[in-house]
């Protein structure tokens, strides 16, 4: 049910609140995980007005769900691999969050399609987009134009004339992953959900052969309770056999972890005015346009080290640049990246030796009485395996479980918005800020605008820039401590905003600034900001240093060592907790 207007902060106080009532109330569903598809459960299982309690080990959207290629799309290229019904599904999932769902979170965003082979590959990659620009039904965005050479060059004058003999340009969407799922767990508190993240799975409660609950343990102060509840879901992602191991049944899949790198380069280096996309020999390189940046990726390999912190390599690295410098007229450097991080895909395992071919299909199964889990998939699909997981819970919750409604519920921010859009010079005058600001802010906070800027007030200083990440402003750091749930300055930089991969310091350079700013909120005193301070410092400098390493193992022991800022994480949860 819908609280009070501050239910859907996450700040200390709710933290704490939350704490209190894992020891106290039985909830219907316990969600174990807080990437996107956890966080659209919790949304799920409570706007059907279910009791739930989502718990998560780190940071919301810490894993996969802040490191993907940052689009909302259907899948263009898994036509090629006949996944029909996962191009439909997801195609409408992107109509409903353009339109409804997260307008001020998904955006259109033009791409070219270079074409290098002349007679078939037009016919071919037309045939494609009918397809593609037919599925999704109602659209919100243009369908697909026929290029020229000299088109597609007017359209993207930094690739080289020799790349392509034409082209076609289609629409599809970008979205700050992070934010967005993040928005998902806000809603999902705002109509009942108790959030908690830094609350890591220990262990399972039983009953006879029936799991009724989970062992919780405070990544923070180490502090443990039980959470009880009549079905727990595992939606943990590339840790989905970690959980299940702890639940001592036998899984109905296995997850296998593909690693995909991103690097991040100023968006003067490449000049087009639409996003590209290019064939590589096993896959795609999207080339997309961030703020001022250029996003490039992915990779697509193995990767059996540690899941919380992939590292990216050296030669990560130089594929992603051999293979985007082939196209451009001013070929990329090393010294031209900004950012780079690296995510891993949680793939259903079994379906073929070669990551790239592995099914983005998600799959969910009743694992034991009281434990559904559910993995694979893909990040625009996550509504939908919200909803099929809530439905495969609905066998062990003795009450009757209404249908999923979430195709009809907004999220925070997205009610208003477009009338705020129209809004931005008056928005701009009454709180003395540029109009691109507000322009910025609203495409961040949509209509939770006024809430944000509510923090300034009788503060006027809060609404200067970061000094070093002069694109966000100080009142944006506070926000994300006070109602967002971040809780370290790794939660701030890295997620809430995404300073650490757009400004060369990675945001080593604003860490002390920004500490400064967040901690009476959070109650930290010198000694606290001079740990967080140098604990993210740390992060970065391991970060680059693995960076420059030329295998996964050499890049993944560099960066391992760096320290956590959650001190009291257990890796890995002894199976004996």
């Amino acid at each position: 049910m819908t609280k009070n207007p501050e239910s859907q902060f996450l700040g200390p106080q709710q933290r704490a609140a939350a704490w209190e009532r894992f020891g106290n109330d039985h909830f219907d569903v316990v969600v174990v995980g807080g990437g996107v598809v956890g966080a659209g459960i919790a949304l799920d299982a409570a706007t059907r007005g279910l009791s739930v309690a989502l718990v998560e080990a780190r940071d919301l959207a810490s894993g996969t769900s802040s490191r993907s290629s940052k689009m909302f799309h259907g899948g263009l290229r898994y036509l090629e691999q006949l996944e029909f019904g996962l191009v439909r599904e997801a195609l409408r999932e992107r109509e409903l969050a353009l339109s409804t769902l997260a307008p001020h979170l998904v955006k259109p965003l033009c791409f070219l399609y270079p074409l290098t082979h002349r007679a078939w590959e037009r016919p071919y990659v037309a045939a494609g987009l009918v397809l593609y620009d037919t599925m999704g039904g109602a659209k919100s965005v243009p369908g697909q134009r026929h290029l020229s050479r000299h088109g597609a060059l007017r359209l993207a004058p930094g690739l080289r004339p020799d790349s392509l003999i034409g082209g076609v340009s289609y629409y599809d969407t970008v979205v700050d992953d992070a934010r967005h799922t993040m928005t998902v767990a806000r809603t999902a508190a705002h109509y009942g959900a108790v959030i908690r993240t830094s609350t890591q799975v220990v262990g399972f409660l039983r009953e006879a052969d029936r799991v009724v609950g989970v062992k919780v343990h405070d990544s923070e102060d180490g502090r443990t309770a039980e959470v009880r509840g009549h079905v727990v879901i595992n939606a943990t992602g590339v840790w989905t056999d970690e959980v299940q191991a702890l639940s001592r049944n036998r899984g109905r899949f296995h997850v296998r972890a593909s690693k995909g790198v991103h690097i991040v380069v100023p968006r003067d280096r490449i000049v087009s005015d639409a996003a590209i996309i290019l064939r590589t020999a096993t896959s795609v390189l999207f080339v997309i346009p961030w703020g001022a940046h250029w996003i490039i990726g992915t990779t697509d390999t193995d990767w059996n080290l540690d899941l919380a912190h992939p590292a990216a390599t050296k030669a990560d690295i130089a594929y992603l640049l051999d293979r985007v410098n082939r196209v451009l007229v001013t070929p990329l450097t090393p010294t031209d990246i900004d950012g780079v991080y690296a995510g891993l895909r949680p793939l259903l395992a079994g379906e073929s030796d070669s990551t790239s071919k592995l099914s983005r299909e998600h799959a969910v199964a009743r694992v034991a009485p009281g434990l559904v889990g559910i993995a694979g998939g893909k990040y625009t699909t996550y509504r939908v395996m919200a909803y099929d997981a809530v439905d495969e819970a609905a066998h062990d919750i003795p009450a009757r479980v209404s249908p999923s409604i979430t195709e009809k519920v907004p999220l925070l921010g997205a009610d208003g918005y477009f009338a705020l859009i129209n809004q931005t010079v008056q928005l701009a005058e009454s709180y003395g800020v540029h109009p691109y600001r507000i322009e910025h802010l609203l495409d961040r906070y949509g209509s939770l605008i006024n809430d944000v800027m509510a923090v300034a007030d009788g503060k006027p200083e809060l609404l200067q820039p970061i000094t070093d990440a002069p694109s966000y402003l100080q009142v944006e750091a506070v926000y994300a401590v006070a109602a967002e749930g971040a809780l370290h300055l790794e939660d701030i930089l890295a997620r809430r905003t995404r300073i650490s991969i757009e400004y060369s310091h990675r945001g080593a350079n604003c860490a002390e600034q920004v500490a400064g700013l967040v901690a009476p909120i959070l109650g930290w005193d010198d000694d606290d900001i001079d740990r967080e301070v140098k604990t993210y410092q740390a992060r970065v400098e391991a970060e680059i240093r693995s960076q420059t390493q030329p295998d996964d193992a050499s890049a993944d022991a560099l960066r391992v060592a760096a320290p956590e800022p959650r001190p009291e994480i257990l890796e890995p949860v002894p199976l004996d907790s």
